[in-house]
């Protein structure tokens, strides 16, 4: 009993011994078709330790290592683009710690199918105003040609384009093909709007919009605002007329109100001239005497 016990516990011994802890929280995510596995290393796994990657795909029943990632450090990750090469099938990864003397379990990774499991994101877009309408131009990511002779561009269907007035919120939407210039007509002049845009696939529904870019449209053109000068115009004659012919009416005004006074300062009443003449008279003819 007391050796089975001993070898027993050598058992287990050479067991910690052995294995390292295996990694945790293999995922592997995907933007554009750029496929990337990540994980994190077990706990106390040593800090010289390392990480090999495997790859299997669903129509071969075998794993394959991946070139590019046999000696990972802690914190790397590891680029499967070049490993899913057909869109259309499922792949799984795994991971295993190594160390010169010891390996870890692998830990797998759940199925992945490059075709509908990435994240499709928006065109690079610009917009600028034309009058009473926008110009987007769209840039599409950097082709990537993949197995079946297909880019990126050739996934997406159409393009969603948000448009929003900045002034009172009011917004439309439009789904058009992709065209690397288009117009938007029918805009109001002199107004910012911004505008979004992401796309649609036949095989994928997970996508990401643009950020917000934003524009004025144009201001109106030089003979839509003629109208408003002379208006402007006929405004500021007719209030110069006015103020004239108050400074006008004001002179006659005055002239007429100093006219009629100076005429009652010098006017002498009757009786008065009578009675100094009288007085002179007689102060004559006494002296004559």
């Amino acid at each position: 009993m007391g050796l089975w016990l001993l070898l027993l516990l050598l058992h287990f011994h050479l067991v910690l011994c052995v294995f390292l802890p295996a990694p945790f929280n293999v995922s592997i995510s995907s933007f554009n078709l750029e496929h990337t596995l990540s994980f994190l290393p077990g706990a106390q796994t040593p800090s010289d330790a390392s990480f090999t990657v495997q790859v299997l795909r669903s129509r071969k029943n075998s794993w394959r290592p991946v070139a590019a990632c046999l000696e990972l450090k802690v914190g790397q990750m590891c680029n499967l683009t070049k490993a899913f090469k057909d869109l259309f099938d499922h792949y799984r990864a795994r991971v295993q710690a190594v160390t010169p003397n010891k390996t870890s379990n692998w830990t797998v990774s759940g199925w992945f199918q490059p075709v509908s499991d990435t994240v499709l994101g928006p065109p690079d877009l610009s917009v600028s105003g034309c009058g009473n309408c926008l110009i987007l131009q769209l840039r599409l990511p950097a082709a990537t040609v993949l197995r079946q002779n297909l880019q990126l561009k050739d996934l997406y269907r159409e393009f969603v384009f948000h448009v929003q007035r900045t002034r009172d919120a009011t917004q439309f939407r439009l789904n058009l093909p992709y065209e690397e210039e288009t117009v938007i007509t029918y805009l109001q002049p002199g107004v910012e709007y911004c505008v979004t845009v992401s796309v649609t696939s036949l095989f994928n529904s997970i996508t990401v919009p643009s950020k917000p870019q934003c524009a004025f449209t144009s201001p109106p053109s030089q003979r839509s605002s003629l109208p408003v000068v002379f208006s402007l115009v006929g405004v500021f004659s007719v209030l110069a007329f006015l103020l004239m012919g108050l400074v006008v009416y004001g002179s006659q005004l005055s002239f007429k109100l100093l006219s009629q006074r100076i005429p009652r300062t010098l006017v002498t009443h009757p009786t008065v001239s009578a009675g100094t003449c009288k007085i002179k008279c007689s102060l004559s003819h006494q002296n004559l005497l």
